[in-house]
């Protein structure tokens, strides 16, 4: 399931590996956010076997996912997803190996991700699934059988997620837009359930520069403040405890984005309107915001 929106020449490519995966996927469903660069043309002439789903508004990536896991859980009644957004460019035996972890660990396990690599090899550091903290050791010598380690938070550029968590635990929260949502809706699953890294699921993650936190996220740091705000908020993502560790975490991660901005007025603007809307406001219904854009969700959800 492929998120995308005005990058159709990097859609073009993660197709393209899609089709030359060792391990075929089933059915490729390729939400699109609303483009207006002829994406929906190049997928019907192109890739006519993919399925689709074209969204009348641009919900962002949280839109974007909450949509596609839906179609694919609901319409295709999968067993197990793999997501990612249109500029991951899997090598060819990414989905043979995470399924090959996925399979090695056996009952219980939630989701896997992929190790994710910028286009000169480096890891890409935004998306190093982080580490539990405390978890047992029959939890890790399963997660070491499987080739992998323990995770508590993974992003959305190649996830492979069972879709029984999806059905149980929830969609991801449309009305993040971007930033976050990924954090939560797998910090969410996996509160209850086990995550794993699989480092021999490679994927490409073509952004136009590696994702430090040194890169200035201009605009969209508000976006990181008030959903960091609403996850904290709503208690699901993450026990007291816990939350409160990864508060004081969030506020280190801020204070080095501000430090190494180029435009500290629009930083602290976006801090500024961030703690506003993140501690006077919730996250509307995700069945509200789809059906803003044209999607509607079937009752269950």
């Amino acid at each position: 399931m492929v998120v995308t929106w005005n990058r159709v020449n990097l859609l073009i490519e993660c197709l393209t590996m899609l089709g030359a995966q060792t391990r075929q996927p089933d059915v490729v469903v390729v939400v699109d956010n609303a483009s207006t660069d002829g994406t929906q043309d190049v997928i019907r002439t192109q890739f006519p076997g993919v399925d689709l789903v074209t969204l009348t508004r641009n919900t962002g990536g949280a839109g974007g996912f909450s949509a596609g896991l839906a179609e694919a859980v609901d319409v295709y009644e999968a067993d197990l997803v793999w997501a990612m957004d249109d500029d991951t460019i899997p090598t060819k035996t990414a989905l043979q190996e995470l399924l090959a972890s996925y399979t090695a660990y056996g009952p219980g396990l939630g989701l896997v991700a992929s190790r994710v690599v910028w286009t000169d090899g480096r890891d890409q550091p935004r998306n190093i699934p982080r580490d539990p903290g405390r978890v047992s050791r029959a939890d890790r010598r399963a997660a070491h059988a499987a080739g992998g380690r323990p995770i508590r938070t993974a992003s959305f550029v190649s996830l492979l997620i069972e879709a029984g968590a999806i059905r149980k635990f929830g969609l991801p929260t449309a009305d993040f837009f971007i930033w976050n949502d990924d954090f939560e809706f797998t910090a969410r699953l996996l509160r209850h359930c086990k995550g794993i890294y699989a480092p021999q699921a490679i994927v490409l993650h073509k952004t136009t520069e590696l994702g430090t936190k040194l890169v200035d996220p201009g605009a969209r740091f508000y976006n990181e403040v008030r959903n960091k705000i609403w996850v904290f908020r709503a208690g699901e993502a993450f026990a007291p405890g816990e939350a409160c560790m990864r508060v004081g975490a969030a506020m280190r991660n801020w204070t080095v984005f501000y430090v190494h901005s180029r435009n500290k007025e629009a930083m602290r603007r976006g801090l500024r309107k961030g703690l506003r809307d993140g501690l006077r406001t919730r996250p509307r219904p995700t069945r509200e915001v789809l059906a803003e854009a044209g999607y509607d969700l079937a009752p269950h959800w």
